[in-house]
């Protein structure tokens, strides 16, 4: 007898799901959001990191230049090897099985980042971060796929909501991590303080074993896993399918990363101004610099997760074609707001939070809208390219804004990101709407 056979609801359940596929949830949700901490710990440790390995004084003119191109150029190369992970691994998911993909990936992005740690030059660090990036791109497809497979129909749009806000739990603890160790442990050796962050994304690899012990494969794809074909997805019967995932997915990726991957960088460089005028020293400059950096990320964090739990009730009683037009009109409308309007730069970092309402928020909807589109024998295939393959072309948002950066131009680049969401818009016509319909087999 199965796990899910044997753990038949009896009695009242919570949203009508039974203790293994609450399991089940639980498992990809901490998957996803070890997934998120570890690929997000660069952002926070890039100011110190990336000077130290060029051997640039901290704090220096040409430290805060080198920080702004190279966090963009490393955050485009995560984007690349992510999209080449989420690619492979989705289609590896669909040939061997979800669990098994899932501790692959965990291990392997844990493994990455933990290299990180030693590294003695800055092109290791990109390496490392190739090989952890892998990783990261290629467990989602797996939880996703594996939570829709696993929860009952009338639940999935629930459970895949909740399973992304395991990402804002992901930032949160990336954000409290990096404050405990630079900003109290090592706060007055920054230079040392980032590889010990580094050493924490370790900490997935343990619970990817856990996970694989605990969760078998969903009878769904036991009943039709096969060797599936990229090509297939675009075939006559699922081009448009396929095109519908991609074009919402790109223009979130474009959208999400442009802004927070400069998100700890805008913070800084606001926070070093503040600190300049206050004529405070290197130690309190680095306090005020952490704290900031913290409450700028805690905002978009909050406001991420609201934006997730939102996306349930508004999908399930109006739409997924309606939820897009409401998320990326507000989404454009917030980040032209946040960096358009003047106001003091300490109130600045609070207009993170419709960001992330926003923004981040959208995202909430992808673990469950793209798993609905394709087949069990290409769910993960198909669900892994759309979210992934746009990634190609948002990696050209963080080089683009960070050499912008680099002129002093970051707040004005933001701001015209607002159009990207906006001009999604356009590709409305062409989503393809799943409001009630039954996951295909």
């Amino acid at each position: 007898m199965s796990l899910e056979a044997a753990a038949k609801p009896s009695g009242k359940t919570v949203l009508d799901m039974n203790s293994y596929q609450w399991g089940v949830l639980f498992a990809a949700w901490i998957g996803w959001g070890f997934d998120v901490f570890d690929g997000l710990l660069f952002n926070y440790v890039a100011p110190n990191c990336i000077p130290s390995l060029l051997g640039l004084p901290l704090g220096s003119k040409a430290a805060a230049a080198a920080t702004l191109s190279y966090t963009g150029y490393l955050t485009s190369l995560l984007l690349i090897g992510w999209a080449i992970g989420g690619i492979a691994f989705g289609k590896l998911c669909d040939r061997i099985g979800r669990s098994k993909t899932l501790l692959l990936t965990m291990t392997l992005y844990a493994l990455g980042t933990a290299l990180c740690a030693v590294s003695p030059n800055i092109y290791w660090l990109a390496f490392f971060r190739l090989i952890a990036s892998l990783g990261i791109g290629g467990e989602w497809a797996a939880g996703a796929s594996m939570v829709a497979e696993v929860v009952p129909e009338k639940r999935r749009v629930e459970a895949g909501a909740l399973l992304y806000t395991s990402a804002a739990c992901g930032l949160f603890l990336a954000t409290q991590v990096v404050f405990w160790i630079q900003g109290a442990m090592f706060k007055a050796s920054p230079e040392i303080g980032w590889r010990y962050v580094f050493a924490c994304g370790l900490v997935p690899a343990g619970f990817a074993f856990a996970v694989r012990a605990f969760v078998k494969e969903p009878e769904r794809w036991k009943q039709v896993k096969s060797n599936p074909s990229i090509s297939e997805l675009f075939g006559p019967n699922l081009r448009r399918i396929t095109l519908s995932g991609f074009g919402m997915a790109l223009v979130a990726l474009i959208g999400w990363w442009s802004c927070n991957a400069f998100l700890p960088i805008v913070a800084t460089t606001l926070a070093k101004g503040a600190a300049a005028k206050a004529s405070l020293g290197k130690e309190a400059t680095q306090v005020m610099v952490e704290s900031w950096k913290a409450l700028a990320t805690n905002c978009f964090n909050i406001g991420g997760l609201l934006g997730t739990l939102l996306t349930i009730p508004i999908a399930k009683y109006w739409g997924r074609k309606p939820m897009y037009l409401i998320y990326y009109l507000a989404s454009g409308l917030a980040v032209m707001a946040a960096f358009g309007l003047p106001m003091d730069p300490h109130t600045r970092l609070y207009m993170y939070f419709p960001i992330g309402l926003t923004v981040f928020g959208v995202f909430g909807s992808f673990t469950y809208y793209l798993p609905e589109l394709f087949p069990t024998r290409l769910r993960a295939t198909g669900a892994g390219l759309c979210y992934n393959s746009g990634r190609f072309i948002a990696a050209a948002g963080p080089i683009l804004v960070g050499v912008a950066a680099a002129r002093g131009q970051v707040l004005h680049v933001l701001f015209c990101i607002g159009f990207v969401p906006l001009a999604g818009l356009l590709l409305l016509p062409w989503v393809v709407e799943t409001k009630d319909r039954p996951l295909a087999d």
